[in-house]
């Protein structure tokens, strides 16, 4: 006879089984038990003292995933990567997933969730997509309890001199009211937590050391002759320190195959630098023989980023770049109206923006394959084009179909990636710009080496900042925040545009990140939803 007891004793078996799952891959991951921090049944923490317990073990190698500029849906760059560290795993190449976290705001927007799809999913989806494991609250509360210090210091006489409050206030939904309001003490605003400095601060922090003098240097006012005032002088930063504590460990999963998968933090990639932790990409180097990881977006934002910003503070390099591409995305960039439909004629219209896509790479002097992410309605003619294309040029090319068959329809790609990485010799990287270019020639550099501007242009409020802030960031490297649909600053503007030019409208120095922020014109940092968005669909 079954009893709610009797169901709630199966149901505690099986939960029981599920973490036993991922505490017996993660062993087998070189993580010892006192390392493993377990979150439910499901998910657990890796004490990010971890890495220090496995300095004795050689790196391996780093596999960077990027895409061209995707449509509104996105290209599955993440599924691609989940099916990629399955496929290797596979074809028993010890693999491990460093990937970001979603952030609420597309998971209710247009974009959605953030955990791959179908056969090469992380699960739990619904927990991951969510509240996780309480990284994202605790960045939020940390960056509010900043924004009510902030408050609470000039209420009570302003001591430092606050003439301008750049600190802002933050949340993790799309709400383009709160873009600007007005409160007792001041004109504020908010951005959405994956836009926070502080999530920018986390990720890129390499201990807790590291990460405290980080928040001390960050920039939150100017007095009135612009005197910066920083988080070190209003002395909070030990409160921060406690709240940040536990999210500073990363999350591990497992894929639906079972491979297990490090899931920590998600900085935006069209406004921060787009790439998960640098302490989850160390230990996975530690966990691993090959570590598939991914950047935001296309080429000409998240693995611009993830070169430029992530990489010298990570100190490894890349062993190879998996180009994502779909048929979709090459038709809406080569005119279709409806890119879902076969159309030969728009694909090969398409192909000039997988060609910057992959000169940019080139450009680094960096090695790639080309994997095309295949849907359920792709057509064999076009997949046959897009592949022929290819050899001719000389460029390695698989079709990837983790979505449908898992492992099976990726093991191709895998072998291709093993086989590029051991016929190559990693080289040294080629930059756009030098640290020691003035920050608007860094801009320039980028804008016309990576998304193919003709010029760029300063509003005057970019060039005042430029001067207030030059002696703070001259030495910095620059993080553009731009639209991921176009290599331009409009959206619309698809394809590969010639003679375009690039509007900078305002600049923000992100110390803690050691980096300064340019943004073009029609970038929000508080996202707004669309008229359908997700959350009607639950």
């Amino acid at each position: 006879m079954i009893t709610i007891n009797n169901v709630k004793h199966i149901l505690t078996y099986i939960e029981v089984r599920k973490m036993n799952k991922i505490f017996d891959v993660v062993k087998k991951y070189n993580i010892k038990n006192d390392f493993f921090l377990p979150y439910g049944f499901d998910k657990g923490k890796i004490n990010f003292e971890a890495v220090n317990s496995l300095n004795h073990i050689e790196d391996g190698k780093l596999v960077l995933v990027t895409a061209i500029n995707p449509t509104k849906a996105g290209e599955g760059k993440t599924t691609v990567s989940i099916g990629l560290a399955d496929g290797l795993n596979a074809i028993g190449a010890k693999t491990m997933l460093a990937l970001r976290e979603p952030s609420m705001g597309p998971v209710f927007g247009i974009k959605g969730g953030a955990t791959g799809g179908g056969l090469s999913s992380i699960e739990p989806e619904l927990d991951i997509n969510l509240h996780f494991t309480g990284d994202f609250h605790a960045i939020t509360s940390a960056h509010n309890l900043l924004s009510a210090l902030i408050d609470a210091h000039i209420f009570y006489g302003n001591e430092l001199g606050f003439d301008k409050v750049l600190w802002t206030r933050t949340l993790d939904v799309n709400d383009r009211s709160l873009r600007k309001v007005q409160t007792d003490l001041r004109e504020d605003s908010f951005v959405i937590t994956a836009a926070s400095e502080i999530m920018a601060v986390l990720a890129l922090a390499n201990d807790l050391d590291d990460l405290k003098l980080r928040l001390n240097k960050i920039l939150i006012g100017l007095t009135i002759d612009n005197k910066p005032i920083f988080v070190s002088d209003l002395g909070v930063s030990g409160a921060l320190m406690l709240i940040l504590k536990d999210a500073f460990n990363p999350n591990v999963v497992l894929t639906k195959e079972g491979n297990p998968a490090l899931v920590h933090l998600g900085p935006f990639a069209n406004i921060a630098h787009g790439c998960n932790s640098i302490i989850a990409t160390k230990l996975a180097l530690k966990m691993a023989d090959y570590v598939v990881t991914e950047a935001g977006f296309g080429a000409d934002l998240g693995m611009e980023k993830f070169l430029d910003l992530k990489l010298p503070e990570l100190k490894k390099d890349v062993s190879l770049v998996v180009l994502v591409t779909t048929l979709h995305s090459l038709k809406s960039h080569g005119g279709a109206e409806n890119y879902f439909e076969p159309n030969l004629e728009a694909l090969i219209n398409g192909i000039p923006h997988l060609e910057k896509h992959i000169e940019n790479i080139q450009n680094y002097n960096l090695d790639f394959v080309i994997a095309i992410n295949k849907h359920t309605n792709d057509v064999n003619d076009e997949i046959n084009y897009l592949l022929n294309w290819a050899k001719e040029k000389n460029f390695k090319i698989e079709v990837s179909d983790g979505f449908n068959s898992g492992s099976r329809g990726t093991k191709d790609l895998a072998e291709l990636v093993v086989k590029t990485i051991n016929n190559h010799k990693i080289r040294e990287i080629n930059r756009p710009y030098d640290l020691n270019d003035t920050p608007k020639d860094k801009i320039y550099k980028i804008a016309t080496k990576i998304y193919g501007a003709s010029d760029v242009k300063f509003t005057k409020k970019a060039l005042e900042q430029l001067e207030i802030y030059n002696n703070l960031i001259k030495d910095l490297p620059v993080c553009i925040a731009k639209t991921p649909s176009s290599f331009s600053d409009d959206s619309k503007l698809l394809g590969r545009p010639k003679n375009f030019v690039i509007t900078i409208k305002e600049i923000k120095p992100s110390l803690g990140s050691n980096f300064f922020v340019a943004i073009t014109k029609g970038i929000n940092i508080m996202p707004g939803l669309n008229k359908h968005s997700r959350a009607y669909d639950f």
